[in-house]
């Protein structure tokens, strides 16, 4: 019997402009995060298991990395 090779594809999406980031796998909507310790943990209650969020491969960053979390004072400098 083969084992699936496929991989789940986690997107930590851009910033909204409170700061939070939308965590999705496919069409699922896992959770909000506000941190990075916040992906990890919702991750791990979606029994996703990943050990080094900010390294893995799994995990797609769209609008900014690990690093990037700006709150509403941030956005408003854009301005």
């Amino acid at each position: 019997m083969a084992h699936s090779t496929e991989h789940p594809h986690v997107v930590v999406h851009a910033p909204a402009l409170d700061g939070s980031r939308r965590v999705t796998e496919g069409d699922r909507t896992l959770g909000i995060a506000t941190h990075l310790d916040d992906v990890s943990e919702i991750l791990r209650l979606a029994d996703l298991y990943v050990t080094d969020v900010e390294g893995s491969e799994l995990i797609e960053w769209q609008g900014g990395g690990p690093e990037d979390w700006p709150g509403l004072s941030e956005h408003d400098e854009l301005a």
